[in-house]
């Protein structure tokens, strides 16, 4: 899978962070069959982008929420932006919980946990059929689905460039 070293240098902003990260990422990138070069290279790429290289559990700018679809009032901060591919919206944190078996519309701090954290933008990647996109060398069309637009579509495409460059 990845080591500790190839975290640290591809998200070199980490830290210590990845030395934690390093096993929980692993075993999450193997239950959703993140599992050779390009997948792993476009999740860490994206993956780095959304947290700040593993620094941010939680989106620190809300402004975000303008425009999603809400069920109930407060919802935007209660089910903002969380983990490592920010968890956004009722529905996800919902759906999240059901695969991960999890009860995360009732304790949505939990995705703010590294383990959780992990496993739940692995889900989200393979949820989203990125796995397919990234066999495919399709990066662009990951960021889309991500993000819904080419927000840091720079920045992404340097960590994937450098993760290209780092895993064997």
């Amino acid at each position: 899978m990845i080591s500790e070293l190839q975290v640290s240098t591809i998200l070199f902003r980490s830290g210590p962070a990845a030395k934690l990260f390093t096993p929980l990422l692993n075993k999450a990138m193997r239950r959703y069959e993140i599992n050779n070069k390009p997948r792993i290279a476009a999740f860490m790429a994206q993956i780095g982008y959304e947290s700040g290289e593993l620094r941010y559990l939680r989106e620190r700018d809300h402004a975000f929420c303008v425009g999603n679809t809400l069920e109930v009032q407060g919802d935007v901060l209660r089910y903002g932006g969380r983990a490592l591919i920010h968890i956004q919206g009722f529905n996800n944190y919902r759906d999240c919980g059901t695969a991960l078996e999890l009860d995360l519309v009732t304790h949505p701090q939990w995705l703010e946990l590294p383990e959780y954290a992990c496993l739940s933008a692995a889900w989200y990647w393979h949820s989203k059929g990125l796995n397919h996109l990234a066999d495919q060398g399709q990066f662009e069309a990951i960021t889309r689905r991500i993000k819904g637009s080419l927000h840091g579509q720079t920045e992404r495409l340097a960590l994937y460039q450098l993760a290209l460059s780092v895993l064997v």
